[in-house]
């Protein structure tokens, strides 16, 4: 699942640098929610909902 990990970063950072752009007011918040199974469920808001499920462990950041 350390794909979902990158997905989840260039989600963010995509979100961010279009808010950098923008000649307005924005937004973005990041909640984490603790699920069964050693994973968690990323929600990024930033005008819509983007939701991921993740492996929590550190371990699978490193393969």
């Amino acid at each position: 699942m350390a794909d979902r990990h990158e997905q989840v970063k260039k989600r963010i950072d995509a979100l961010y640098n279009m808010l950098i752009e923008h000649d307005g007011y924005g937004e973005m918040s990041i909640d984490f929610r603790i699920l069964k199974r050693g994973q968690k469920e990323v929600v990024i808001r930033c005008g819509k909902q983007y939701r991921y499920v993740v492996d929590s462990s550190v371990d699978s950041l490193k393969a």
